[in-house]
């Protein structure tokens, strides 16, 4: 990449290229084009941004909403970045500040963001609310909160519309709790619990309808290897096979194939350059290539060709570098 960075947004544009946002310390941000396997720059948002979302809306925009200015100052601003014309704007504010949140496009636009904290002098002061970004009028209005305050979770939409929100960590400690926002109701009830509180883990959408949940650790400090898969049929978890790497804040990405690729992370000491392969069909993990630079806080991103870009993240500074894995 043109500029290092570390826990930022990498979002896959409709005409097949990548956009690259925050975690810089500047307002810089880029495309990676899969055609000539190079990076360029592009319009530079309002704010710097890291730990922010970064949500394609169903006409080819990106809304880019909240995060952290660099110096643990939460934002509530949003930008809508325009692949037509490379360039930032802005669009209505979030009515709490916000980092370390999550975004999920609903099927009607909409796009759900929920939890995430907003750092005081006290540390960072977690929510439980949420809120909804309507593309149409660029605005954001509240809906149901959730049960539980949380950072550091997962939020999935599932088959049938809904959104599974697993666990991450409040003032309490690490959760193991779950959520589901029914969009038709705007309200979240609770769900079966994970058999293992975690943060930093990582929630895929599998062929099937289930969600595979990998990795993540505790406040203690502890990584785990474990995964476990959510069934909406039946509301509740139930483990599957455990990788060979305990890592937390890794990428994990569907396949063409169908299959998971998990890589990266840290292990509790460093950064890993290992990656794991998930099959569906026989609930295991296997090894697979490892990257050339152990990372985490990067990005992994499904390309339109079957490839997947690995950029930044680093193993205490952010990096600039990125690499493809062909599956």
């Amino acid at each position: 990449m043109t500029t290092a960075r570390r826990d930022y947004t990498a979002t896959l544009l409709s005409d097949g290229r990548v956009l690259m946002v925050g975690g810089s310390g500047d307002t810089s941000a880029e495309l990676y084009d899969p055609e000539t396997g190079k990076f360029s720059p592009t319009g530079s948002t309002a704010e710097a941004r890291l730990g922010q979302t970064a949500t394609r809306l169903s006409d080819g925009r990106v809304l880019i909403a909240g995060g952290d200015d660099n110096s643990r100052n939460s934002l509530a601003s949003a930008e809508l970045y325009d692949p037509a014309t490379g360039k930032f704007s802005p669009t209505g504010s979030m009515a709490r500040a916000r980092d370390s949140h999550t975004a999920t496009l609903l099927r009607d636009g909409f796009v759900l963001i929920a939890g995430g904290c907003l750092w005081g002098p006290n540390g960072c002061d977690d929510t439980a609310s949420a809120e909804l970004y309507d593309p149409s009028t660029g605005r954001f209005s509240p809906t149901g909160a959730m049960a539980t305050a949380r950072i550091f979770h997962t939020a999935t939409l599932l088959s049938d519309g809904r959104v599974l929100i697993a666990g991450g960590s409040d003032d309490s400690g690490t959760l193991a709790s779950a959520e589901l926002y029914d969009p038709r109701t705007g309200t979240f009830s609770p769900t079966g619990a994970m058999a293992t509180a975690s943060w930093g883990h990582t929630a895929t959408l599998v062929s099937d309808g289930r969600v595979l949940v990998a990795g993540g650790g505790d406040a203690s400090g502890i990584v785990r290897g474990s995964a476990e898969l959510y069934d909406p049929k039946t509301a509740t978890f139930s483990p599957t096979g455990s990788m060979a790497t305990g890592r937390d804040d890794h990428t994990a990405t569907l396949l063409s194939d169908g299959r998971v690729l998990v890589a990266g992370g840290g292990d509790g000491s460093e950064a890993v350059a290992s990656a794991e392969l998930y099959d569906p069909k026989t609930a295991t993990f296997s090894p697979t290539d490892s990257m050339a630079t152990g990372r985490d806080d990067h990005t992994a991103t499904l390309l339109s060709d079957g490839r997947v870009l690995i950029a930044g993240g680093g193993g205490g500074l952010p990096d600039a570098s990125a690499e493809l894995y062909q599956p």
